[in-house]
């Protein structure tokens, strides 16, 4: 009967990593390109709304995300890989890092910027966000291949 548990919270780990796909890609093709794309106002009075909305749909999902790749690290299926086992939390790990060291930080500044919609702190987010979205997408689809390894 613990398998049957395991391999149910495998699956929910997958299901909210493919809810951190869709926000991640939400960021990466619509919400910082088209912050390029408005007048300062709007830009200060949308990025400021943004971010007071983040804490329920990005901080909580991927906080909770990470505490589950934590606990599957002891609580898996049997069979589970290693290699998805420590990939799993390793990939988020360095998202984290990455987000706090650069576009956290560039975004927290971002609300500063008196440039706006053409500060060089946006164009930064823009240029490098893709590799946040990559690794994103690696933690998902890793977390898929291993419930498939699983299943079979």
């Amino acid at each position: 009967m613990a398998a049957y548990y395991q391999t149910i919270f495998l699956l929910c780990n997958l299901a909210l990593a493919f809810y951190n796909t869709g926000t991640v890609w939400a960021h990466e093709i619509d919400t910082f390109r088209n912050w390029q794309l408005m007048d300062k106002n709007s830009f200060m009075a949308v990025r400021a709304a943004h971010w007071h909305k983040l804490s329920y749909w990005v901080f909580i999902p991927v906080a909770v995300a990470l505490l589950g790749g934590i606990v599957l690290i002891w609580y898996h299926p049997p069979g589970s890989p290693v290699w998805a086992i420590w990939g799993n939390v390793l990939v988020q790990l360095f998202t984290h890092f990455l987000t706090l060291v650069f576009g956290g930080r560039w975004q927290a500044q971002l609300a500063d910027d008196h440039l706006g919609p053409q500060s060089p702190l946006l164009h930064k987010i823009v240029r490098t966000h893709w590799v946040r979205t990559l690794l994103i997408n690696i933690y998902a689809f890793q977390l898929l291949a291993w419930f498939i390894i699983i299943m079979k």
